[in-house]
């Protein structure tokens, strides 16, 4: 049929409208996803390397306090039975565990004389200050220890913290400690990698005491507090730990890297 003359022919006319408000939806869309990406990514750095550079500058500084404080002001000796190279004051951590024997270290050092549990004029030290230095010439790792365990006011700092109720360094008993895996200095990120027969220091006010890595038990669940004891035994894995009284050192951490699932403990001796 032919259109009569002077009759409207309709004309469809697509919208451009909703093409335009699509492609605003999509264009915010995108921007969002790239936004978070980029805020999860910031997150990450400031995890894994920012709080590592700003802990170990933190626990590297208290280090040289420490040891600029002590070479400047030596202990004064307070008991005529205590050793040349004993513990002075502010050298010590709380009481010993139970199991301590008052009668002195035993020692694998000929020369090496027993630290009494108690010295007059001893103080301790407060929660989270630092009284120690921890050297393990393996990892290259020189850390600060401070007394607790707390996060935010010590091992978040990148220092090493001393479990409170166990015994002092150079001690009868078990100097136990704890550190970061990851994040926040790491400072026990590759405690993994020592073995047996390698040398552990322990420097505080009054004497370096070394000890010896001995045994090392790869995993346990957080719940064995028989690690930490004066006397170490495994209550997991009882086939890992000790018989007998000594003077331990504990070191402890999450495992595997990245999770707080189990714990890593390495054991270590002290010999001089």
């Amino acid at each position: 049929m032919r259109a009569r003359v002077g009759q409207r022919v309709p004309v469809v006319v697509q919208s451009r409208g909703r093409r335009r408000t699509g492609a605003r939806v999509l264009w915010v869309c995108a921007e969002t996803v790239v936004t978070c990406g980029v805020v999860v990514l910031l997150l990450v750095v400031h995890q894994l390397w920012w709080t590592n550079q700003q802990a170990r500058a933190e626990a590297l500084q208290q280090v040289r306090v420490l040891e600029r404080e002590w070479d400047i002001s030596p202990p004064v000796p307070t008991s005529p039975t205590a050793p040349v190279t004993g513990t002075g004051a502010g050298s010590g951590s709380g009481a010993d565990a139970g199991g301590s024997s008052p009668s002195g270290v035993p020692s694998d050092s000929a020369t090496r004389r027993p630290v009494p549990d108690a010295a007059p004029g001893r103080s301790d030290p407060a929660p989270s200050d630092a009284f120690a230095v921890l050297r393990i010439p393996r990892l290259g790792l020189t850390v600060p220890v401070a007394q607790g365990i707390s996060k935010r006011s010590v091992l978040d700092k990148g220092y090493v913290g001393h479990y409170p109720g166990t015994a002092a360094p150079g001690r009868t008993g078990n100097f136990a400690l704890a550190g970061h895996r990851n994040t926040h200095g790491e400072p026990f990120r590759y405690i993994n990698r020592l073995a047996e027969g390698d040398v552990i220091s322990v420097r505080t006010r009054g004497a370096t005491y070394t000890y010896r890595v001995d045994q090392i038990l790869p995993r346990t669940a957080p719940r064995d507090v028989g690690v930490v004891r004066a006397v170490p035994r495994s209550i997991v894995k009882p086939s890992y730990g000790y018989d007998a009284p000594g003077a331990y050192l504990t070191l402890t951490t999450c495992t595997p890297e990245f999770s707080s699932a189990y714990r890593l403990v390495v054991w270590a001796k002290l010999v001089s």
